[in-house]
């Protein structure tokens, strides 16, 4: 149980003041934030914060004051996103002091642009099994991370010599692949709902390096149909929006898979997009391979939403409807 009882003042000291502009953030917003989020009161003398307030909170205040000054002193940068996501961290764990231990260096995930480190414990452990399961299915709202985490994982990867390439799909379009009612070519026709692949390829490598792996074919986006007939070997093998598959297609793709390769499907089962009463391919896979060896499941929830804080408002309200509906429709009449 949470310990809320008033403590002594905790105080936390920092060797180098270059970096302490950043931890506090502009006109000490990422103070005021902290303060906000978990209820405690921070007073800067010098190289020092004093925390003042409950006790497990204070506590938790240091940890991440910690974490975000460990972060900085690795060189990399603190936004308020990076801020919240450690208030997150140190909430959800058991004790304070587990709400660095996604900071450490083995949960960062190094890209050529950018190191990448999780915002949630659930995103921490998602990392862990892309790095231990052949197959990961990753279930969850929009803004959670799924896609973003498995591209920054294939591109580290790759970057490794431990996959020869990366395969992005998705399906085309969400209700059937129906391509011929868009204008152009076949890339004029699914870039569009590649898009999002894209933008996570280009936040993690230069640009030109993008379209050098595309070319030379390091690095495939493609629709789900052109996945047909092909066995895929030391690649990492991501397919997004897998709720909008069809049985058939699933089992498909997931049959792709070849020696010494990872494979990624992620999706939220609450957006089928699917015609009324067609089967959705990610929970028909989902209900077929409980228990096989070698696969895993993850599953986000509104609390891992990592975009703006509104949207975790939006997809609260959304889940609190569908509850309700739920609910009225299970009553008897």
């Amino acid at each position: 149980m949470t310990d809320r009882r008033m403590a002594e003042p905790v105080s936390i000291a920092f060797d180098d003041n270059g970096v302490l502009p950043a931890l506090f953030g502009a006109h000490d917003r990422h103070l005021a934030r902290i303060e906000q989020k978990l209820g405690v009161a921070l007073v800067s003398r010098g190289n020092r914060i004093v925390i003042s307030g409950p006790s497990w909170p204070a506590e938790a205040a240091k940890a991440v004051l910690g974490g975000l000054y460990g972060r900085l002193k690795r060189g990399m940068e603190v936004d308020s996103a990076e801020v919240d996501a450690a208030v997150r961290h140190a909430l959800d764990a058991d004790d304070a002091r587990e709400g660095v231990r996604a900071w450490d260096e083995s949960a960062i995930v190094a890209t050529p642009k950018r190191r990448i480190t999780p915002r949630s414990p659930n995103q921490a452990r998602y990392l862990q099994l892309l790095r231990d399961f052949d197959l990961v299915f990753a279930l969850g709202p929009a803004g959670t991370g799924k896609t973003y985490l498995a591209v920054a994982m294939a591109v580290a990867m790759l970057g490794s010599g431990r996959v020869d390439r990366i395969v992005l799909s998705r399906p085309a379009v969400e209700a059937g692949e129906r391509l011929g009612f868009l204008p152009g070519d076949v890339r004029d026709k699914v870039d569009p709902y590649l898009r999002p692949l894209y933008d996570a390829l280009f936040d993690m490598m230069p640009g030109d390096k993008v379209r050098w792996r595309l070319e030379n074919g390091d690095i495939e986006v493609a629709p789900l149909a052109f996945m047909r007939g092909r066995t895929l070997s030391k690649a990492f093998v991501i397919l997004d929006e897998a709720q909008n598959t069809s049985p058939v297609q699933m089992k498909m793709f997931l049959t792709r898979l070849g020696e010494h390769s990872r494979m990624v499907v992620t999706g939220d089962t609450s957006q089928v997009d699917l015609p009324v009463g067609t089967r959705s391919g990610l929970r028909d896979a989902l209900d077929t391979l409980v228990g096989v060896e070698g696969v895993t499941t993850v599953t986000f929830s509104d609390a891992d939403v990592v975009r703006h804080d509104l949207v975790t408002r939006i997809v609260r309200a959304y889940d609190g409807r569908t509850a309700d509906e739920a609910g009225d429709s299970a009553a008897p009449r």
